[in-house]
């Protein structure tokens, strides 16, 4: 039975989900994961580009999943409240803004 002050039995705030690099666009896998972390529709939130410019979001991971098979990139961004955390092999986590500090 693991001890009262284990870790593991804290809540999370994270929300992890997976987009797939090589025929996914990375800035609708976060509209879309923000969403669902949020419970609320995708029209509902503010345009992706007032965080990140989505063009460059999809090119940097389309970029680096394409070129680097042994490492993987990460980007992170605020939108909507929450920290945004897209990796080039197609995770993205989700995080309360405060947690991620």
């Amino acid at each position: 039975m693991p001890s009262p002050n284990d870790p593991a039995d804290e809540p999370t705030d994270q929300y992890v989900t997976a987009f797939d690099p090589a025929d996914g666009r990375p800035s609708e896998a976060v509209i879309t994961a923000v969403a669902a972390r949020l419970e609320r529709d995708p029209t509902e939130l503010s345009p992706l580009y007032d965080a990140v410019d989505p063009g460059a979001l999809n090119e940097l991971v389309e970029h680096a999943h394409r070129k680097s098979t042994d490492s993987v990139h990460l980007v992170w961004f605020t939108y909507e409240g929450v920290s945004v955390g897209v990796r080039s092999d197609g995770r993205i986590q989700i995080e309360d803004a405060t947690a991620a500090s």
